[in-house]
């Protein structure tokens, strides 16, 4: 297959959500030239917040899984290269090299890499029963595992952990979670929200474990058959989650000179340092203005509003990506909805019980609503996403009680964008 500089086409790295995105955007957006995608895995594009949830329950499929059929592809003539990896980039020459030797040219070229989960440097990582969870094959494993497993433990207590051990637990299993940082998802949400999912997994029989390094995983015939605890606890368990983490797949690009720090670093249009080089989704390490905070956001939906922002680029009418980031998690019965990104030092304001489990907590910062989680509250998260992107400065004893109406006050405030 080769590609030459006449048909200028656009060639995505990543079989992800945001490369599919990327791709059916720009064709939406009238962009005529061929596109590629080439994929690591052997899978067409599939969802991926199923893997972690109904996947392990049994109530999702893996034809349920993918994105688009075969005909949006030949509809959209969109090409799927699946199961080649890509080797080299060469940015100024637009080219690339496949793992088999084959070369490709291309006009634009779109890193949409994603992230892989981290692996555990611990003794007995090797062991049969040691399983991360991050790709379909590696969803597939740890359901097939868990069919059997009497005793799980979870390590890791951030969001892919707690969905896992959810999961699991639904299925009948022992679940323990194990997480170092002295409480759950600890880098994602404050200290409010955290004791309550920590309290609502105890609630419904999890082992949770928090503060608690591990030493190392004990094996018995070459299978886990224990955690070792840093203190020397052992946990015993036939079956190990590891939900770590992730880490950007950035090395494609740092190696072909891009600037690269946690992500490949772009604007808000998908632009990375290398001319006619776009990057979008997980891999992506987004500043929102010059001299801004870089940020990856690891979500579904911050992968397509990058993907369509770069795409935009490919037509020539620049659409930056300004969405207010949000994200969800479902565990168990209870459907988290995070809007905006919540700091330690945020004044927290709870709307409705926590013991109901329907309630939402709004983070004011300088005054203004600057994030928002809510609990099985879907319609006060679609709101939250309005008042945040309106800068909207609504007085805590408004946002805190359950009968004053936010759409309302929301309709009726005069905004920053609107004054």
């Amino acid at each position: 297959m080769t590609r030459t500089e006449k048909n200028a086409p656009l060639v995505i790295i990543g079989a992800s959500y945001a490369g599919l995105q990327l791709a059916s955007s720009a064709r939406e957006l009238g962009f005529e030239e061929d596109i590629l995608i080439v994929g690591d895995e052997p899978h067409p594009p599939y969802q991926r917040p199923p893997l972690s949830k109904g996947l392990l329950t049994g109530k999702a499929t893996v034809d349920q899984l993918w994105l688009r059929s075969p005909e949006f592809y030949a509809q959209k003539r969109i090409e799927l290269c699946l199961g080649r990896r890509v080797t080299a980039l060469d940015p100024g020459a637009r080219r690339l090299t496949l793992d088999d030797g084959t070369v490709l040219e291309h006009g634009w070229l779109a890193l949409t890499t994603g992230a892989r989960a981290r692996a555990l440097p611990l003794p007995g990582a090797e062991l049969d029963g040691v399983l991360p969870l991050r790709t379909l094959d590696d969803a597939l494993r740890v359901a097939e595992a868990a069919a059997s497993a009497r005793a799980v433990c979870v390590i890791g207590g951030g969001f892919i952990g707690l969905e896992v051990a959810a999961a699991l637990r639904t299925r009948g299993a022992e679940v323990s979670v194990i997480e170092t940082q002295p409480r759950l998802l600890a880098r994602s949400m404050p200290a409010l929200m955290s004791a309550f999912v920590e309290n609502a997994h105890r609630q419904r029989g999890v082992e949770v474990l928090t503060g608690r390094g591990v030493r190392g995983l004990v094996g018995a015939h070459g299978r886990v058959a224990a955690v070792e605890l840093a203190d020397g606890q052992r946990i015993d368990c036939d079956l190990v989650v590891l939900g770590v983490g992730v880490w950007p797949n950035g090395e494609l690009a740092r190696d072909a000179g891009l600037t690269v720090d946690n992500g490949i670093v772009t604007d808000p249009l998908g632009r990375t340092s290398a001319e006619r080089v776009l990057a979008a989704g997980d891999v992506a390490a987004v500043a929102s203005m010059p001299g801004a905070p870089r940020v990856r956001h690891e979500s579904i939906q911050a992968a397509t509003d990058g993907a369509r922002a770069a795409a935009s680029l490919l037509v020539d009418k620049p659409r930056p990506n300004t969405a207010v980031p949000w994200f969800w998690s479902d565990q168990f019965e209870l459907k988290f909805q995070m809007a905006g990104v919540a700091r330690e030092g945020d004044e927290a304001v709870v709307r409705g019980e926590p013991d109901s489990a329907r309630f939402s907590v709004f983070y004011l910062r300088d005054g203004a609503i600057a994030a928002a989680h809510s609990v099985n509250r879907p319609g006060e998260h679609l709101l939250s996403r309005q008042l945040i992107a309106a800068g909207a400065r609504l007085a805590p004893e408004t946002l805190a009680d359950p009968d004053s109406d936010l759409k309302a006050a929301l309709a009726a405030m005069v905004t920053p964008a609107a004054a």
